[in-house]
């Protein structure tokens, strides 16, 4: 028997959940209002999906939002600049140390020390960022292949993602939430034979994308799943400011790390790969994962030219300290100021508005790449099958830590 109380609560309360967008009356007679989530394996999170569907024909798809809020923004104008970082990390939660750059760079810009950083140290934020990068795509093109129906791929990403968070919690104790890139320098220097270490991971890897291409971008049945499905026109990304492999994906090659030349990024050779159109229409699921699969190439040339440099030019030495030029008092000038960087989702930026007189933020708002990606579901996906939008919402990445920060 129903608890008589319960039920009183929830029909009391039941108005004050977020209502739908479309009503019984709004439908015509042979629609149908479906929710996919917020608790379904193929929305990569608490989101819900509220479907019009005529048939198996998507008509309309509206995202409700806000069930993971991490109340991020209220965090930041309650502590000081270098108490957010830990909550920076449970943002894009799968990006912890790209996030992390984004976050450290923009302060260290406000204060006019961004000069005063060792070469060693960056080299190691982004050697860090990029291992992160590789780990993130890992997740995401594993689970995309399960929501597509090929189960291996995911338990071999999972294996080779395996390695890297050994090797990130080597260097600090933690295996996704980092609080690593500090404000001014690095909690620690990396661990003596990391590079080492690091440099048998890379050479074990390299044949290991060999097989995940085969294994996934050219199998016949991802290609029949993928391509030509969700296609989204570069006019339409460039006006729903999409970023990062949705971007790319749809050719145009735009990378904030080739474009702001943040960091050590303009000394390291790499490529922008986009999308090409090569299985179906460019833009298209297909190409957005292929974009990811060829990052991972770039992401592994990257990391080769920083453990070279670590190994030779910016050697460990006794009196090198990660942590000289972590200033004791964060306290910018009144000042607003935006900061971006290219998370492996897109374009992670930050608006800080300080006062001048406080170690803490008077505004600290955060650009997520994934709640603007998402933002242009309804627009590719309108017209296709209800299995087809499946496959278009794991072609987007999202992370709903960040989407709802």
């Amino acid at each position: 028997m129903a608890n008589p109380i319960q039920y009183q609560y929830e029909k009391e309360n039941l108005h004050r959940s977020e209502p739908n967008k479309y009503q019984p009356e709004h439908l015509k007679p042979e629609e149908m209002l479906i929710n996919i989530g917020p608790q379904h394996p193929s929305t990569h999170g608490v989101l819900r999906l509220e479907v019009v569907v005529d048939g198996e024909i998507v008509v309309d798809v509206v995202p409700h939002l806000g069930y993971l809020h991490r109340c991020f923004e209220k965090h930041a104008e309650s502590m000081p600049y270098n108490q957010t970082i830990p909550y920076i990390d449970r943002m894009d939660y799968l990006a912890a140390m790209n996030s992390e750059h984004a976050y450290v760079m923009g302060v260290e810009r406000m204060l006019g020390i961004e000069k005063d950083i060792p070469p060693r140290v960056e080299y190691i934020r982004v050697l860090v960022a990029e291992l992160n990068r590789l780990a993130s795509h890992f997740v995401s093109i594993g689970t995309y292949a399960m929501d597509i129906g090929a189960y291996t791929p995911f338990l071999w990403m999972m294996r080779d993602r395996e390695h890297i968070q050994r090797l990130l919690e080597w260097i600090c104790g933690a295996r996704m939430l980092y609080n690593y890139i500090w404000i001014g320098g690095l909690f620690y220097d990396l661990p003596v034979g990391f590079e080492e270490r690091c440099q048998e991971f890379i050479r074990y890897l390299k044949p290991k994308l060999i097989e995940l291409n085969q294994l996934v971008i050219e199998n016949k049945i991802f290609v029949e799943r993928t391509a030509n499905v969700g296609v989204l026109p570069l006019d339409l990304a460039i006006n729903y400011a999409i970023s990062g492999p949705m971007l790319r994906g749809s050719g145009l090659k735009l990378d904030f790390r080739k474009v702001d030349n943040y960091s050590v990024y303009p000394e390291l050779e790499f490529d922008i790969p986009v999308g090409e159109g090569l299985m179906g229409t460019t833009g298209d699921c297909w190409d957005r994962t292929y974009v990811r699969v060829q990052e991972c190439y770039e992401s592994v040339k990257i990391i080769e030219q920083c453990l070279e440099r670590l190994q030779s030019d910016l050697k460990r030495t006794r009196e090198f300290d990660p942590r000289a030029h972590v200033p004791k008092k964060i306290r910018p000038k009144k000042q607003d100021f935006y900061v971006r960087a290219e998370n492996p989702r897109g374009e992670l930026g930050f608006f800080f508005r300080a006062d001048g007189r406080s170690d803490i933020p008077f505004r600290c708002k955060a650009r997520s790449s994934c709640f603007v990606n998402l933002s242009v579901i309804a627009e590719i996906s309108k017209g296709g099958m209800v299995a087809d939008l499946i496959a278009i919402l794991g072609s987007i990445d999202i992370v709903l830590g960040e989407v709802d920060r």
